[in-house]
């Protein structure tokens, strides 16, 4: 049983990154089973998915249930008191298990236009709940309302992606910004939007 999970996590191992760097169509069983330490030709992949398509629809199951993770930090994070703090840890999260996830969003860049009965309801319903979950932890940890806090989480959480997503598409980051200048940055402009917004009157906290 063992060893099966074993062979098993190996294949996805290998086939997803293959994917990610040759894409779903320029990927061979043959060099998934290379990839995987296995006989190539021999059949052994069969004995754990039917079909090419079934290992990467498995291999993204694997990869979202991680990403997943992201909505539950949020939890550990609930009553820290300090809410930069619990801002910094949380962005310093995300961009980790970005570029733990480079082979998945490499395959989601690459190939969820071309297959979108494998991709689209997970990673839809993934982003749909990393957002929701980050915006109504904002809206409890601020005091502010749902619909700002679903604007604030929207456009905070769209530049933690795109600070992944933008050098690996295009090969460039927009500015040479090192991590820790950036969760700096990234933090004061998420507060300054907080505080707005309870000084503005849209919280839950009134208004001087």
């Amino acid at each position: 049983m063992a060893a099966t999970t074993m062979t098993r996590d190996r294949i996805l191992d290998a086939a997803m990154e293959l994917f990610s760097e040759n894409s779903f169509r320029g990927t061979s069983i043959t060099q998934i089973e290379t990839a995987a330490g296995l006989t190539p030709g021999a059949g052994g992949i069969y004995h754990h998915f039917r079909t090419k398509e079934s290992i990467l629809e498995a291999g993204l199951e694997r990869h979202l249930d991680r990403v997943n993770a992201v909505r539950d930090i949020t939890q550990l994070m609930s009553g820290l008191g300090d809410l930069r703090v619990a801002l910094t840890l949380l962005a310093k999260y995300v961009l980790t298990e970005l570029d733990n996830e480079e082979a998945l969003l490499r395959i989601l860049a690459t190939d969820t236009r071309t297959r979108p009965h494998l991709l689209d309801g997970a990673v839809h319903n993934m982003v749909r709940r990393i957002y929701s979950g980050f915006a109504s932890w904002l809206a409890d940890e601020a005091a502010i309302s749902a619909d700002r806090a679903t604007d604030i989480a929207s456009v905070g959480l769209g530049a933690l992606l795109s600070a992944r997503l933008v050098p690996l598409l295009f090969g460039l980051a927009p500015h040479d910004v090192g991590d820790e200048q950036f969760v700096k940055t990234w933090v004061d402009m998420m507060l300054r939007s907080v505080e707005g917004s309870v000084m503005g009157g849209t919280g839950s906290a009134p208004a001087d």
